[in-house]
């Protein structure tokens, strides 16, 4: 007997959203995966078999829900933004609401710097290692030092700073730089007076 008729055709829906959900399910472990063997191995380094493995799946399943490494590396940093958190454009004049003196606003950006940069240090070292082998990663990074570089613009409106001045404040709060600072002695509050000083000076050098 053919079944026919409302109840097949609710059969046939739900039978599409568990298909749905499985897809769902599967494509969030892959990509949870590939996180996880990017923090291990690197970006570029982590293969396809390996992703499958840590997501106990075949690699044709990988490549099924992601045919390309560019495309699976989009699907990683659209989890990664949102758990950094990084700075926008969007938002950058909220960070500064309220603080009038230049010294209070460079020791505010240089503030909020550090501690996005130390939300999303373990990734974004990564990233930066295989940015030039990934046009993904790269478009990824520029979007963060976009918005690094807003807070930048935002902190200094009301200084009339030659581009060349402006460029070396913005270079100064790079995540490289900041890396490096890190192995500058002293505490995280001293050196984060160390680089608000630094700002300051190139500031003044324009004057």
């Amino acid at each position: 007997m053919i079944e026919t008729g409302p109840d097949r055709t609710t059969r046939r829906s739900y039978r599409m959203k568990d298909r749905a959900k499985a897809q769902a399910e599967t494509r969030d472990r892959i990509v949870s995966a590939t996180m996880l063997m990017h923090d291990e191995k690197g970006v570029a380094a982590t293969s396809f078999v390996d992703i499958a493995k840590r997501a106990g799946i075949g690699a044709a399943t990988v490549y099924r829900h992601f045919p390309t490494l560019g495309s699976l590396v989009a699907a990683c940093g659209a989890h990664v933004w949102k758990e950094m958190d990084p700075p926008v454009p969007e938002r950058a004049s909220e960070t500064f609401k309220d603080i009038v003196g230049m010294d209070d606003r460079l020791h505010r950006l240089v503030d909020e710097v550090d501690r996005f940069y130390r939300r999303g240090a373990l990734r974004l070292t990564a990233a930066y290692a295989d940015r030039h082998l990934i046009p993904e990663l790269d478009g990824f990074l520029r979007a963060v030092e976009a918005g690094v570089a807003a807070l930048v613009r935002e902190a200094v409106k009301d200084q009339p700073l030659p581009d060349a001045v402006l460029q070396l404040v913005i270079a100064l709060m790079d995540f490289p730089v900041w890396t490096a600072m890190q192995r500058v002695a002293g505490n995280d509050l001293e050196r984060r007076r160390l680089v608000a000083g630094l700002l300051g000076c190139a500031i003044h050098s324009a004057r």
